[in-house]
């Protein structure tokens, strides 16, 4: 099938499939490069151990990723300007691309990113594990990228991702149970992001940690209250993210079996309808947009692990489609509480087909 233009000018539809075009990579690039290095308003979640850490500034705390309002929000916008260079050849922008990423990718500064965690005794639980899962997800871009400043970037990363690895594989046996919410703790969005990172680097032991862990948190659940979702703030799906988990660990067969037993019909078409946004000018409402995005790119990994003649395979692509083109063009229509971090979730769900 041609490809022809869809609802905006962002997108374009081929092959049934929504693909980003250079106009939209250039929107979307812009959002991370005006707010890497803005350091104020600031949402630090450092834990205070004596007064004088009451006079560190954000930039002081960590050099790489102070901007974007919070850690992971920086973290993540950087992973999206890496996939934006990786994808796009030619960009407006990549010359400010590439100088941003060497100002925050340089080894000093990623060094006392890594320092962070053991410099100061309660840092241990800082960005578990939702920050940390993007932290992984930086590293697997920059690790499967032939460039030469990439591998350079990829190298400097390294003492912050070994960091990251011992905090994990540190936490994972400790954790009992998983963080069901729909915000940043949420134990199945961090736990996709780790099994794709030890996939690509080919991290074996970190692998079967993480298999095994999801064995034991999801493999015996059925009937997910997906019905009762959203919660007000939600930006990730419970039931969604969990079965964007299984389907990665499961065979097909099996997996099917244990999806029909998790999200019944009426959880399922729930979760398939398009969250209410009503004020994009609220920083916590202004995350079901997000949630938007994160339902599409889970339905469409699910939609995939269905058997072809499976009807939900349809509906599950089709209501992917609708959300993140109806999402996409609203990101920047809410100000800097939507416009500091959505772009990377655009930008991860299209990069799924």
């Amino acid at each position: 099938m041609a490809a022809s233009r869809a609802q905006n000018p962002y997108l374009t539809t081929q092959n049934e499939q929504l693909k980003l075009t250079p106009a939209g990579a250039s929107f979307l690039a812009k959002l991370p490069l005006h707010c890497i290095d803005v350091e104020y308003p600031n949402k630090t979640g450092h834990t205070l151990e004596a007064e004088k850490d009451a006079r560190l500034s954000p930039k002081e705390l960590h050099p790489s990723f102070y901007g974007c309002l919070d850690w992971h929000s920086s973290v993540h916008g950087h992973w999206m300007l890496v996939k934006l260079l990786k994808t796009f050849k030619n960009l407006p922008e990549e010359v400010q691309i590439r100088k941003t990423l060497s100002e925050s990718f340089a080894a000093d500064k990623l060094q006392a990113e890594a320092d962070y965690f053991v410099k100061y005794a309660l840092a241990n639980t800082f960005e578990r594990t939702y920050g940390w899962a993007w932290l992984l997800k930086l590293d697997e871009e920059l690790a499967t990228w032939d460039d030469p400043q990439g591998r350079q970037w990829h190298q400097n990363l390294r003492p912050l991702t070994q960091q990251m690895l011992r905090l994990w594989t540190a936490f994972l046996p400790k954790q009992t149970y998983p963080n069901r919410t729909g915000v940043h703790p949420n134990t199945a969005f961090g736990l996709v992001f780790a099994l794709d990172y030890a996939r690509t680097v080919r991290n074996t032991a970190f692998e079967a940690q993480i298999i095994q862990k999801a064995k034991d948190f999801y493999l015996k659940n059925t009937n997910a209250p997906a019905f009762q979702e959203p919660d007000g703030s939600d930006f990730l799906s419970p039931s969604l993210e969990v079965a964007d988990l299984m389907r990665r660990i499961l065979p097909q067969a099996a997996f099917v079996k244990w999806f029909n037993a998790f999200l019944p019909v009426a959880g399922l078409q729930n979760v398939m309808k398009m969250p209410v946004v009503s004020d994009r000018n609220d920083m916590q409402i202004v995350h079901l947009d997000g949630l938007s995005l994160s339902r599409a790119w889970c339905m469409k990994g699910i939609a995939k692990a269905l058997p072809a003649n499976d009807p939900r395979r349809v509906s599950l692509l089709r209501s992917a489609r609708k959300f993140i083109n109806t999402t996409l063009p609203q990101i920047t229509n809410g100000g800097y509480g939507g416009e500091h971090w959505l772009a990377s979730f655009a930008v991860y769900a299209l990069s799924l087909d």
